[in-house]
């Protein structure tokens, strides 16, 4: 569906100086002549030239406030990918010096600074968050507000899930928001510094299930390697068809979204219209044929 609109519409209150088109002459003559009343007029109900100068005036008017059509379908038909964040939550990542330059923040405020910056560049996808330590559960649905989701990182803290680490858990929490999307594309980032010791899901199975859901899911293992399970973040990657990343410190983890920023690009939305067509092109063209057929006419008389 097409429609028409103005990008400028505030530039049409120049049309109030087509007053000055009939008005001005009249009082600039009166000035130079005080008692113009002495002189014969001849009157026309219609002056003709004068309508012509409107007519070119209001034209170029209707250029200047940018007259467009657009294709009107809603944005939320645009799909990026449907895009969830799993994050370790667990007493671990309490532990701080995981990065040089602010060696008092702790794992989980420094990955949580990391992923603002990150989401707040997704233009085109729809991001969702869980998280997990003896159990996972949703803190932000899918949704498109990337301000929001960043917005809503702040009130993620060291054991909001308990203690241990349930990555099945919360892989299965990450399926389930992914299975309510509508994008065909479905990734999972899971993020974790431990290896897993509770919840009720074995991470094969969920495993199995994205990879029936067709998900892929990026794992991230930070700290030190023989903190976490590699072995088993490098199985789970390989299985869904996607990548593991070590990140030893912030600076390395901040270089993993990079990476994924290239991975699973997001395609920028336009903020106004989509297949937007300017129409200036034809007032403007209209308005220049009328001066220079006036134009002519002058050079006539």
């Amino acid at each position: 569906m097409h429609n028409f609109t103005f990008e400028y519409p505030s530039v049409f209150l120049l049309l109030l100086l087509i007053f000055c088109i009939y008005r001005c002459p009249v009082k600039i003559k009166q000035l130079i002549f005080p008692h113009t009343h002495l002189f014969h007029k001849k009157r026309s109900l219609i002056d003709k030239e004068k309508l012509l100068y409107s007519l070119i005036f209001t034209l170029l008017v209707t250029a200047l406030a940018s007259p467009i059509s657009y294709d009107a379908k809603p944005s939320s038909k645009r799909k990026g990918r449907d895009l969830v964040f799993v994050l370790d939550t667990s007493g671990s990542m309490g532990e701080i010096g995981y990065s040089k330059e602010k060696s008092n923040s702790t794992k989980l405020e420094l990955l949580k600074n990391i992923l603002r910056s990150f989401i707040l560049h997704r233009y085109n996808d729809n991001v969702g968050v869980v998280v997990f330590g003896t159990y996972a559960f949703a803190t932000v649905p899918l949704s498109y507000d990337m301000k929001s989701v960043a917005f809503l990182l702040d009130f993620l803290s060291v054991g909001i899930a308990g203690e241990n680490t349930a990555i099945g858990d919360g892989l299965k929490q990450a399926i389930e928001l992914l299975k309510k999307g509508d994008a065909k594309k479905k990734v999972i980032l899971l993020v974790t510094d431990g290896y897993q010791n509770s919840g009720t899901t074995s991470i094969k199975d969920a495993v199995a299930e994205a990879q029936q859901n067709h998900i892929k899911i990026y794992t991230i293992g930070i700290g030190k390697k023989s903190a976490f399970d590699a072995p088993l973040l490098q199985r789970i990657a390989k299985d869904t068809q996607a990548k593991m990343f070590y990140a030893i410190d912030a600076k390395k983890l901040k270089n993993v979204y990079s990476e994924l920023d290239q991975l699973e690009p997001s395609h920028i939305r336009s903020q106004n219209y989509l297949n937007k067509d300017q129409l200036f092109i034809f007032p403007l063209a209209l308005s220049i044929l009328l001066l220079l057929y006036l134009l002519n006419r002058r050079s006539t008389l």
